[in-house]
């Protein structure tokens, strides 16, 4: 495995790899010295092009614990602010001998282009509607883990009801990709106005009905509205969408007792989820966070540091 660009370039065996590993990378961080040998030498630059907290941060102290030379960098703080194209950036720091490249940027496809012009490794951290393969990885490391924490097993049979603004969501893509591989059962949930088009194409269940799937879902994933990529009136107010498709507390008294609550972050509390619902008993959204410092871990490792399933 050289790039990580979409979650469909997954094998099972990958997919698994990937999570076992990132079991191992979280002991790290209850550790007194969060330091391992393994990247020493290897040099990553995080390129973002978009604002991020949780997966720039995260994948700088996923360099950072394993010894690798992270170099953060920024539309603003680059020559991309001077007309510099971004191939020109690429390859400049290409040459430079940087063995990896951490991309988000806010154009679908971007990241898969920019992995054509270098020779590093390339991971996709966002690439506009398109995908977000490491969330998904950290999504289904926090769920493996709840499942087996509740005597579960693990995905077959487990309904995954992804709900909320799923046209402007990368993530909802990756998770359905992904679970595809894994053997979860994805049902997607959503108003009209916010499909993606030829979303009837992706091989799972679609349907405006929250209420239909509360009670029967084992993962309850909520997407948060993104405004900012919004240019019109995709729904009439905050408060109709909060009744329509929000986790609000009626609803989650209806979720199965050992469901769980999943949400990417940021959250817009009182929105797509009430605060008695981020902050239950159910809730994993602070999970899915330390899950990301591990599974990030374990995808550079993957790339420079170990040999990874074939």
């Amino acid at each position: 495995m050289h790039h990580l660009l979409s979650a469909a370039d997954l094998s099972l065996g990958q997919a698994t790899a990937i999570l076992d590993v990132a079991e191992e990378m979280h002991d790290v961080q209850s550790r007194p010295i969060k330091k391992l040998p393994t990247l020493r030498g290897k040099t990553i630059i995080n390129m973002f092009f978009e604002d991020s907290t949780r997966t720039r941060t995260s994948f700088e102290i996923a360099g950072k614990w394993m010894s690798a030379d992270t170099i953060n960098i920024s539309a603003k703080g680059s020559s991309v602010s001077k007309g510099e194209s971004m191939r020109d950036t690429m390859l400049t720091l290409d040459s430079m001998g940087v063995d990896c490249f951490v991309i988000r940027h806010p154009s679908s496809g971007a990241v898969a282009q920019a992995s054509g012009w270098v020779r590093a490794s390339v991971v996709n951290a966002g690439d506009g509607r398109h995908e977000h393969p490491t969330q998904a990885l950290l999504d289904a490391y926090t769920m493996r883990r709840h499942f087996r924490a509740t005597g579960d097993g693990e995905f077959a049979g487990k309904k995954i009801a992804i709900v909320g603004d799923l046209l402007h969501s990368r993530v909802v893509r990756s998770n359905v990709l992904l679970q595809r591989t894994l053997g979860g059962e994805v049902v997607l949930v959503g108003p009209p106005t916010l499909l993606p088009t030829g979303v009837e194409t992706w091989g799972c269940p679609v349907t405006h009905d929250f209420d239909e799937v509360i009670g029967e879902a084992d993962i309850v994933m909520m997407l948060r509205v993104q405004r900012e990529r919004m240019s019109g009136g995709f729904f009439p107010t905050a408060r109709e969408y909060a009744e329509g498709y929000g986790l609000t507390p009626e609803r989650l008294a209806r979720m199965k007792d050992a469901a769980a609550i999943f949400h990417p972050g940021p959250m817009n509390r009182g929105v797509e989820i009430s605060s008695q619902a981020a902050d239950a008993a159910a809730s994993r959204v602070l999970d899915q966070v330390s899950a990301g410092v591990a599974v990030r871990m374990s995808v550079l490792y993957h790339l420079l540091g170990g040999e990874g399933e074939k």
